[in-house]
């Protein structure tokens, strides 16, 4: 029985960098999955919850569930959409046991991109003869805490020299609403 594996694309994805989605859909086929891609799937509700449109965000959410209840396993590229189905829904459903039962079990099956492929032993058969570092996600390293994954997939690029960062666990300054409610000190930070 093969595992019936959906890719969740994000919304900056879909907007901005649709090549993400395609890498991500190579990949996963790579890894050997056969990939389905829910035409119908928009926003997890995490700019609604972070702004603090935590009814918005309930009802972005119920919608996120519902497209992707019937996958075996759901993947995405992006640590902060993770981070909110995994740790923020139960919170958004509190009040809801029956939506919380399902936001738990829905986050039990969904995975950030490079924690999915680090778990089932992918290699990225590629070459990059370049030496590079990597800078931790906030949302993948302080809420879900993954910080291996993606460096265990780097290290199996032929060619490429992974040298680590000091304090690679410094925050960058983006951070999302962050960036934009406190621009001036989002700036400062990424100076």
């Amino acid at each position: 029985m093969s595992t019936k594996t959906a890719l969740f694309v994000t919304c900056l994805v879909d907007q901005f960098y649709p090549q993400v989605g395609e890498a991500s859909v190579r990949l996963l086929e790579q890894a050997g999955c056969a990939v389905e891609f829910p035409h119908e799937q928009t926003c997890c509700g995490q700019p609604a919850y972070n702004m603090g449109y935590h009814n918005e965000a309930r009802r972005l959410a119920r919608r996120f569930i519902s497209i992707f209840e019937p996958y075996d396993v759901v993947v995405t590229p992006s640590g902060s959409c993770t981070s909110m189905v995994r740790v923020f829904y139960p919170d958004l459903f509190a009040e809801d046991p029956s939506w919380q039962t399902k936001a738990v079990a829905l986050g039990e099956r969904l995975f950030e991109l490079t924690e999915f492929l680090s778990e089932r032993s992918f290699d990225p058969r590629s070459k990059f003869e370049e030496k590079v570092t990597y800078h931790e996600s906030c949302h993948l390293l302080r809420e879900l805490g993954i910080s291996e994954p993606p460096r265990e997939l780097l290290r199996k690029v032929e060619g490429l020299e992974l040298v680590e960062m000091e304090r690679s666990d410094l925050c960058c300054g983006f951070g999302g609403a962050f960036s934009v409610k406190m621009s001036e000190l989002s700036e400062a930070m990424l100076e």
